[in-house]
């Protein structure tokens, strides 16, 4: 059992590493010994990462291009020879009521939350099958249990996120694949803080948080690493949440 968490000899793939959630979890699989590839978007904020991990790879990418995640797959497999890791955090939201959503963001914000990880995941899944302990990991959302008023548009793609997670791990299963997800509760990160940070609705959320604060970005790691880890081997098709009670919360005054 000792090193059953030990990640050393892994490859773990990180998209949507360059911020947020993905960055802090890319940084805790290098601690705990993976060789972590994190990519994204943004140029220079992917290079910052890449240093900070140690990633000889350092190649945006664009998960709505099919081509841009199979230009990544096929540089971390010349430069690595596999991936056992699989990370998908990128995503992002908007606030707007229902009523007034455009076919156009709903349709955009479902190809980035959703889409993109089906493109990854079937870009990368040879490899993971080839791994014998192929892992990924999604970044789901208490969203995609609960709704939250004016996100409906993130929340059903997160639901959706959810339900793909399920219908992978029992697909690939037989491929020696683990497909599971982490539900962050509320993190403040540069995507939502506007949203949440001493603002009426940041105050309900820490009302309804049992553990009466915000997450931090690093306690996300631990599930991470469980996630990727051969102590996860009997685990697949789950999601665990991180969210400081806030979905067994019922009555917190």
């Amino acid at each position: 059992m000792s090193g059953f968490f030990d990640l050393s000899g892994r490859v773990a793939v990180v998209i949507g590493a360059t911020s947020g959630l993905g960055r802090s979890i890319a940084i805790g699989l290098a601690e705990h010994g993976a060789t972590v590839v994190p990519t994204g978007r943004r140029r220079e904020q992917l290079e910052e990462i890449c240093r900070e991990v140690g990633s000889d790879i350092v190649q945006t990418t664009d998960v709505t291009d099919r081509r841009s995640i199979d230009a990544l797959r096929d540089a971390v497999l010349a430069g690595l020879g596999g991936v056992d890791v699989l990370v998908y955090a990128a995503g992002y939201t908007f606030k707007k009521p229902a009523l007034e959503i455009g076919e156009d963001e709903w349709s955009g914000i479902f190809d980035t939350n959703v889409n993109g990880a089906l493109r990854a995941c079937q870009s990368f899944h040879d490899a993971l099958k080839a791994s014998g302990r192929g892992r990924v990991i999604h970044i789901a959302s208490l969203g995609s249990f609960l709704a939250f008023r004016d996100v409906s548009a993130y929340c059903a793609s997160k639901t959706a996120l959810l339900s793909l997670t399920r219908g992978l791990a029992c697909e690939w299963a037989r491929d020696g694949i683990s497909v599971n997800a982490i539900v962050p509760g509320i993190f403040p990160t540069e995507m939502n803080s506007a949203l949440i940070n001493d603002t009426p609705r940041g105050r309900e959320l820490l009302t309804r948080t049992p553990m009466g604060r915000f997450g931090k970005a690093e306690e996300l790691t631990g599930a991470a690493v469980l996630l990727a880890s051969d102590g996860a081997s009997f685990i697949t098709g789950q999601c665990i949440a991180v969210d400081g009670g806030y979905l067994a919360s019922g009555v917190n005054s």
